[in-house]
């Protein structure tokens, strides 16, 4: 029997990798001494994603006495990997590559690609990570972890600045707007994002490096609005510090001429 990297509802069963599991009963399986060294998703970095389809890249590096035949990972949201009742899930797309280390170790590489259209808002966050490896010879020796590790998926953001008046004269009130939006998977579209707390840095002209001004929350839809007195000439940015289901985000820098 051949690891089938698909995770799919067949006949009430889910079939991870070829090794078919009632739904109800979906767990941890292990024959003989076939064993998961390391499983890396996305490079090890949270997976962002935006309104458009994203290519991802997930390993699964094992051993086995007899050598590795098939692998496979997959994303899954819920409270348990029960087909019928999860909120999100994030399986592979084509079958995988097997790169042999040695006579017992293999790296698994699998590909997927996610579909914000297909996912809920409420699911950005933390997923659980499913891996399994199969094991050379007849004996079909393997080892499935439906929770080995977790992997963040999240709503990608976005953040905007516009400093005004272009140029000022000193001490002149300086006003900078802006805008905090992300994701809505459910309508591929980008929204305000509410009630975040975003910092307004400044670097004056010839600096190396940006210090904070102040720290202001994003109104109903989104937007930021901040005022400084002018001083020298300098470029003014907002910095989001990121959320449990959105990353952090810096808007470009606008630079104001003060006279």
């Amino acid at each position: 029997m051949r690891i089938r990297t698909t995770v799919a509802a067949v006949s009430g069963a889910v079939v991870l990798s070829g090794l078919a599991l009632p739904a109800a009963q979906a767990a941890d399986t292990h024959k003989g001494h076939t064993k998961i060294t390391k499983v890396v998703v996305n490079g090890g970095k949270d997976i962002v994603l935006g309104t458009s389809d994203k290519k991802i890249t997930m390993t699964v590096t094992g051993t086995d006495p007899k050598g590795i035949k098939d692998g496979f990972v997959a994303l899954w949201y819920g409270k348990k990997l029960d087909w019928s009742r999860l909120d999100g899930m994030l399986s592979p797309a084509k079958d995988p590559r097997c790169t042999k280390i040695d006579a017992k170790r293999a790296t698994c590489k699998i590909v997927t690609v996610a579909h914000p259209s297909g996912l809920k808002n409420s699911t950005a966050g933390t997923w659980n990570v499913v891996a399994g490896l199969l094991g050379k010879g007849r004996a079909e020796n393997h080892v499935i972890k439906e929770k080995y590790k977790t992997a963040r998926v999240l709503r990608a953001a976005k953040l905007t600045a516009d400093a005004s008046p272009e140029p000022t004269g000193k001490g002149e009130t300086i006003t900078v707007s802006g805008a905090l939006t992300r994701a809505n998977w459910e309508s591929r579209t980008y929204a305000g994002y509410t009630g975040q707390p975003v910092k307004l840095q400044f670097k004056a002209a010839g600096a190396s490096a940006y210090t904070t001004v102040k720290t202001v929350k994003s109104g109903a839809k989104g937007q930021l609005k901040a005022t400084v007195k002018a001083s020298v000439d300098g470029t003014f940015r907002y910095v989001f510090g990121g959320s449990a289901s959105s990353p952090a985000v810096v808007s470009a820098g606008d630079f104001v001429d003060v006279r």
